[in-house]
């Protein structure tokens, strides 16, 4: 398995060994050993799959308290999958990562607690997994505008589809910062 580094610290791409032949593939996606040794010594509690068409965008979103890391990848499909620094205090805090993720790259992402996550659908559908670092909690939960002005994602859709909660979210600067989580602090 190899590990690359993105812009930003913690938010990590991972590319599997995929052993392939004429009947198809093998790959594993999760060995908390191999991920550990590879710099994730996490502990993942939840598994959560989607299943969404072309255009659909998810997010962006995020929990705190109870901040989720999340290990996603797509199963069938394409996507564009962003992770965004909302850490108060942080010195990248409001910049993100984007990555293309797809069943041909096989490519997964680590998405850190104290990030806000999102993807949009680019292929005809698209079976989307993550594992998570800590429980969903609906108390918790919270979004940014998808195209918050200051973030500038490019996302590689102009009108996605989107939930009418995710339509509603703040953007980054308009959020309480006691909403947000805090850049050195325990998740």
């Amino acid at each position: 398995m190899k590990r690359i580094e993105t812009e930003l610290e913690g938010v990590w791409i991972f590319e599997p060994k995929v052993f392939g032949d004429a009947r198809g593939f093998f790959m594993e996606t999760w060995n908390r050993a191999r991920y550990a040794e590879a710099g994730l010594d996490v502990t993942l509690v939840q598994d959560n799959v989607s299943r969404s068409s072309r255009g659909v965008l998810r997010g962006l979103h995020y929990q705190h308290p109870n901040a989720q890391g999340k290990l996603v990848q797509v199963l069938e499909g394409e996507v564009v999958d962003v992770a965004v620094d909302i850490r108060v205090g942080s010195p990248t805090f409001g910049q993100s990562v984007t990555v293309n993720l797809s069943d041909h790259n096989f490519r997964q992402l680590y998405v850190p607690p104290g990030f806000a996550h999102g993807f949009c659908v680019l292929s005809e559908t698209a079976i989307f997994a993550y594992k998570c670092t800590d429980f969903y909690n609906a108390a918790a939960e919270g979004g940014v505008l998808w195209n918050d002005p200051d973030l500038n994602i490019s996302w590689a859709v102009e009108n996605p589809l989107l939930s009418d909660k995710d339509k509603a979210n703040p953007r980054l600067s308009d959020i309480p910062q006691d909403r947000l989580p805090r850049y050195g602090a325990v998740q």
